[in-house]
Order: C-alpha cells, then structure tokens, then sequence
C-alpha cells in the first residue's frame, strides 16, 4: 500500500516529466555497445552501465542538461524545498532516520543555495552601484540647466539651514544643562555656547556661499561629470593621506572623505599593484621597510578598494563561497554542543540539520536580494523573524526538544550562528583588503 508520502513524490515525478525531454524509442537492439562491445538490450548496455545514446545534442538540449545536471531538477526537489521552508523538523527527522531518497541530498541543496545566494548578492549590490551612477549622472546633467542649478543650489540651502538650526538647538540645550549644575562656572559656558554658535553660522555661511557659487556656474553640470569620474580616485588620495597617529587630523580628513559620494563613482576594473607606498617613500627620500609597509596596509588597501570598488567586490565575492562552507561544522558544533546529552545522535547528524539551517537562509536571502527595492524593506522583517522560527521548528521537529528546551537551544545556535557569520564576514572584508 502507497503512503502519503509515497504519492506526492510520485505525483511530482509526473509533473517534473513534463518538463524533462522525451527520450526517443530505442532502435539499437542487437547493436554492440561502443564501450565494451555487449549486444544492447536498451538504452542502458546490462555489462558496463553505459548510455547507448549517440550523445548528439542540440545547443538547447545541452543547456536544459547543464541545468538539470547542477540543479538535479526531478520529483525529489518538489518534494524537498516546501519541507525545507514550511516543516523543517520533518526534513530533519527523514535525513537523520535514513529516508533519503525521496529528497534532494542535503549538501548538493547547500551548494546550489550558496550558489544562488552568492549570484543574487552581486546582483544586488550591481544594481545598486548602477542606479547610484545613474542618479549622480542625471544630476549631473540638470547642473548643466539654469533651472536645474537653481534647484540643486536650493536645496542646498534648505540642508544649510536644517543642519544650522540643529547645531543651535543642540548648543542650547548643551548649555542649559551645564548651568543647572550646583555650581556652574557661567563665563566658560557663555564662551563655549558662544563658540557653538559661531562654528554653526560659519558653516552655514560656507554651504550657502557654495550654493550661490553653483547656481552662477555655467560650468557646473561639466564639472559635475569629471568629480565622478574621478572620485574614487579622489577619495582614496584622500584616505592614502590620512594621519593615524594624529587624531585631529583623522578625524579632519575623515569627514571629506564621508562627504565624498564615492558609492556613484564609475571606475574600471584595474588589478592594483603594491608599489604605491615604494614609490611615496622613494618621493620622499628613504626607503620604505618591510614593518612601515605592513603598518599602513589598512590604510593603502582601503584606498586601493575605494579606487576599484568593482575589482574589490571580485576579491570578496571569490572567497565568501570558500569561506561559507566553515559555516558548516560551526553551526553543527554548536547543535552537537546543546545536544550532547542525546547519545543517538551523531556529528554527522548535526551536519545533515546544519546543511538544512544554511540551505534555507541562503534560499532566503537570495529571494530578497532579487526583489524590487520597495519591497527588500518588508521582506528584511520576514526574514528577521522567520529565520529564528525556522530553526526552532528544526530543533522541536527534528531531535524531539520540548518547546521550553527547544526555544533555549534555538537561542544558543542562533547567537553562535550570528557571532560565527558577523565575524567571519568582518575577517573576509578585512582579509580581501589585504590581498588588493
């Protein structure tokens, strides 16, 4: 007698037929097989397992094959990916119990997931680049209107005015708080009240002078298109140039670097060499020494990675799927670690739960970052909270926790899975600076 189970895969077999292409009738009987030489009997030789087939394909039946073959898209998937993002527990429980072949094997859905998670993060982060050079060009081009610098250099002034009005306000109430101490010393505070208030006007006096500069610009919208072509190099003189052993200088030369719009900038992949800091210590007369090298490697490789923003996404985006995969045996670890009272489980278990817990999040994600940007905001929150209850139901359905024991145990995991992927993603960043 069929069971519940055994019709769905059925049924999906039946539909993933109808996408599959049909095999023709076999008409070599008797023929040798080009292998081993047996009579064939079917498509399949019974000696030495070999397609009869020619093996003659159409460029279309190739490309349908390459999917099929990297995806295996049959009955198993359709019965796989509701249970991996509706009832993970049960998923859990069929891999850890031995009932494999009615589902996809658990890592070649981790790879395909991490596959498409890494596919969908580049196109998120391209698109964004994109339209961020798109707008920076468009208003660019509106500079080059009367009306167009009329407007920017209005605006302008509005963001002048807001940012004076909110420095005032924070003066004020900075003041009025010093003088309610039991004993205030009024001059000092006067004097320092009165130096936040000059700071604000002068301030606001320079953006309302650039405003009024830009509007009588007829040049403007020209110089507008060669500050974007050049800013990534700008910004990262501009870092190169920074002072990490003075603080007021940093902090100076940070706040020009923050005003610069880098993320529009439009640059061409260049492979960065290593002999800017030679040639700067050459300029200036001494020899630059392996220690002062390694001493300013953030600093040169974070110019560098502003420079050729396309080039250092390259880099990252080369080892996250490397490094995505330590996320394996960390995550199952820390289920062997809550778990370590049940015997009957074992190490490769955990890993089984694990690659499930990384297939679905990977799964997630990837359909957020292809979603129109209105909607990324809202799905954010679904994934935020979805995730968390995915891997509770997990740990209640797959290893049989109660609720209270199910719910601290899905604390435990979600903060060293959280800890583990912040930390990893943070070296990664770090480490492809290193390597530009």
């Amino acid at each position: 007698m069929m069971t519940g189970a055994d019709l769905d895969t059925a049924a999906a077999d039946s539909v993933a037929s109808l996408v599959r292409p049909k095999k023709r009738p076999f008409t070599q009987q008797g023929e040798p097989c080009k292998n081993c030489g047996t009579a064939l009997e079917g498509w399949y030789c019974y000696s030495c397992g070999q397609n009869a087939d020619t093996h003659h394909r159409s460029i279309l039946h190739l490309i349908w094959e390459a999917i099929e073959g990297m995806f295996h898209l049959d009955g198993r998937l359709a019965n796989t990916l509701p249970l991996l993002f509706f009832r993970p527990g049960k998923l859990a429980k069929d891999y850890m119990e031995g009932r494999i072949a009615r589902h996809v094997p658990p890592f070649r859905t981790f790879l395909v997931s991490l596959l498409l998670f890494i596919f969908s993060a580049e196109h998120l982060i391209h698109n964004f680049r994109h339209e961020q050079e798109l707008r920076a060009e468009k208003e660019a081009h509106a500079l080059m209107t009367p009306a167009g610098r009329k407007a920017k250099a209005d605006e302008m002034r509005q963001e002048a005015t807001e940012a004076r009005d909110e420095r005032l306000a924070a003066a004020i109430e900075q003041r009025d708080e010093a003088l309610k101490e039991p004993t205030p010393d009024k001059a000092a505070i006067a004097a320092e009240y009165a130096e936040d208030v000059k700071m604000a006007e002068e301030r606001y006096a320079s953006k309302t002078a650039e405003a009024q500069a830009l509007q009588n610009n007829p040049n403007a919208g020209a110089e507008a298109l060669a500050q974007i072509k050049n800013k990534g190099s700008k910004a990262a003189d501009q870092i190169r140039s920074l002072n990490f052993e003075d603080p007021t200088k940093l902090e100076s030369s940070a706040n020009k670097i923050a005003e610069a719009q880098v993320a529009g900038s439009k640059v061409n992949i260049v492979v960065p060499d290593q002999a800017r800091i030679k040639e700067q210590a050459a300029a200036s007369g001494h020899e630059t020494t392996a220690k002062e090298t390694s001493k300013y490697w953030f600093k040169e490789g974070l110019a560098k990675a502003v420079a050729n923003p396309d080039y250092y996404l390259l880099v990252t985006f080369g080892w996250a799927h490397r490094l995505a995969v330590l996320l394996l045996p960390i995550i199952g670890l820390s289920l062997a670690l809550v778990y370590v009272n049940r015997r009957q489980y074992f190490i490769y278990d955990h890993l089984l739960v694990a690659t499930n817990l990384l297939s679905f999040s990977f799964l997630l994600w990837a359909l957020v970052f292809i979603l129109p940007q209105p909607l990324i905001g809202a799905a954010l929150t679904i994934v935020i909270l979805w995730s968390p209850v995915n891997l509770f139901q997990t740990l209640r359905g797959g290893y049989g926790s109660t609720i209270i024991g199910a719910l601290f145990k899905t604390s435990i995991v979600w903060f060293s899975s959280i800890t583990a992927f912040a930390t990893m993603l943070s070296g990664l960043l770090l480490f492809t600076l290193s390597q530009m």
